[in-house]
């Protein structure tokens, strides 16, 4: 069991039956008043962040999150099939809401991580075998699929053009990127990083 003072930042821990994990923490000792811990915390299965005092009086239930690795194979009516890494037979389905905002950054054989959540000395139960969200690889190369032509000497926009990838993502990238070159993007601010491979 975690104790209030335990609660330090990247501690996952169980509240209310859901796993959270603290984001930031600082320990208040006030005059004629017993401390507390004032931490920040992400619920971890719909993503939201909230301020909440923790006394010394109160004691939590450790989280472990499971990684597992995936490939993703397709998408269809919202529901996002993929499979274990090592044994394509083993399929799991997700739909929209689970996949959240990674959804935009998938295709066709693109390694994930599921992320599950169990509680240590907790009965095991199906209920903790959700997955509570999905891990990306921070960088990802893309195929451009639809570039727009660059006139000369154009230096609206500052610079930068709106693209299609592949899968149907709109970024914007350097004029010079071209139809058919390979880009690399970062997956935590959407934005374009480099030309990993230029047009064959």
């Amino acid at each position: 069991m975690l104790s209030y003072s335990d609660l330090q930042k990247g501690i996952t821990f169980l509240l209310d039956g859901e796993p959270y994990q603290v984001v930031e923490s600082q320990f208040l000792r006030m005059q004629q008043r017993k401390p507390v811990m004032q931490a920040k915390i992400k619920n971890l299965v719909s993503g939201k962040v909230m301020s909440k005092n923790f006394h010394q009086n109160e004691s939590f239930k450790e989280v472990e999150i499971e990684r597992t690795p995936m490939i993703f194979l397709f998408e269809h009516r919202d529901q996002f099939t993929f499979h274990v890494s090592d044994n394509p037979a083993d399929r799991k389905t997700l739909d929209r809401i689970h996949v959240g905002g990674a959804a935009k950054f998938l295709k066709p054989n693109l390694q994930v991580e599921f992320q599950k959540f169990s509680v240590q000395g907790g009965p095991a139960s199906n209920e903790n075998d959700t997955v509570i969200g999905i891990s990306l690889p921070i960088k990802i190369d893309y195929i451009v699929k639809e570039a727009p032509p660059t006139e000369r000497g154009n230096t609206a926009q500052g610079g930068t053009k709106e693209i299609t990838l592949e899968n149907g993502l709109r970024i914007q990238v350097p004029f010079f990127i071209r139809e058919g070159d390979v880009v690399r993007i970062n997956t935590e601010t959407s934005e374009y990083v480099e030309r990993a491979e230029k047009q064959k």
